[in-house]
């Protein structure tokens, strides 16, 4: 090899990391930001990487993910979303109502896809569910709603309990409210007595079972809101160890040892959020997709827990179950 070519092949190799860096550099950015924590949402975030996958983006591949966990502290969501902005990621995917309301306070450029239980509407996310319209479309999933069906199926299950209770946030007062007021116009209809017990942190778990020890609560039913989703094992261990037949909205709860969940499937909304996220990256505009619903419900049994409570789970209750954990 000449001496010449030898120093142009020197040249080009020193090149490469520099182009490899390049190309990095090039890689679009997505933030992701939800109000819980990283804990419990594997599901969710393989869902939501399926759904960017579909529109042919890998992450660590054509695109880079920077996620932000709130830990189930809402006043830490405008920070981590004015990070995301500063950084100017290409798009930023708000995964929880709290965390789009932040987003779409911080940017009315960057494209933003929501999930939400809520009405994205009504909310003021959004100008209307076909036409989004500005920088922001998304997905919702049923939660809120389903309440009394949540409690219907716990009294399926332990149909000798006259009295239940409902856990829930006053913290966060609009979901709170509405959640008791459902629950309510629930028992009344089934002829139960429905206590309300409140935790708006989790110094208030403790005291919140002793009481529902106290009180002879029969079951109990966890409100959904992001305290309780960003604590979700800590309350499973606490419904085991005082023997409360308990459902929830999430399926991470049975699996850390629950009883019973019942609510809209998040893996389906995190995977058409995924999808959107994607779309958005080829060149679609938010305004243009209009706002998804994952209708997909779940309702999950944990088998090995209701033997532990002493529980017989009804045949036809058992039948009409997604998934049944032993």
């Amino acid at each position: 090899m000449h001496r010449r070519e030898f120093i142009a092949l020197l040249g080009s190799a020193a090149a490469w990391p520099l182009a490899a860096n390049a190309q990095q550099s090039a890689m679009p950015v997505i933030g992701f930001v939800n109000i819980a924590s990283a804990k419990g949402y594997a599901s969710q975030l393989s869902a939501f990487l399926k759904g960017l996958s579909e529109a042919g983006y890998v992450d660590g591949r054509n695109v880079a993910i920077e996620y932000r966990w709130a830990e189930g502290q809402a006043d830490r969501l405008p920070a981590l979303v004015a990070d995301l902005v500063q950084r100017r990621v290409a798009v930023i995917a708000a995964t929880s109502t709290q965390a789009a309301l932040a987003a779409t306070k911080a940017s009315s450029t960057i494209p933003i896809v929501f999930t939400t239980a809520d009405d994205p509407v009504r909310r003021g996310l959004v100008a209307s569910l076909n036409r989004p319209g500005g920088n922001v479309t998304g997905v919702t999933h049923a939660n809120v709603d389903i309440g009394p069906k949540r409690l219907q199926l716990l009294h399926e299950l332990v149909p000798t309990a006259r009295v239940i209770a409902a856990l829930v946030n006053p913290a966060n007062p609009r979901i709170a409210e509405t959640n008791t007021k459902v629950l309510r116009a629930a028992a009344r209809t089934v002829g139960l007595e429905l206590l309300i017990l409140n935790a708006s942190t989790e110094r208030d778990f403790d005291g919140v079972f002793a009481k529902l020890t106290q009180l002879r609560a029969g079951g109990l039913v966890i409100s959904p809101d992001p305290l309780f989703a960003s604590k979700i094992e800590q309350l499973a261990e606490l419904t085991l160890r005082h023997a409360v037949p308990t459902v929830y909205s999430g399926r991470e709860f049975v699996l850390a040892g629950g009883l019973l969940s019942y609510g809209g499937a998040d893996t389906d909304a995190y995977r058409l959020a995924g999808n959107y996220v994607g779309r958005i990256l080829t060149g679609e505009k938010p305004a243009d997709l209009p706002v998804q619903q994952a209708t997909k419900v779940e309702l999950i049994i944990n088998l090995k827990t209701a033997k532990a409570l002493g529980i017989t789970v009804p045949l036809p209750l058992a039948g009409r179950a997604d998934e049944i954990i032993e």
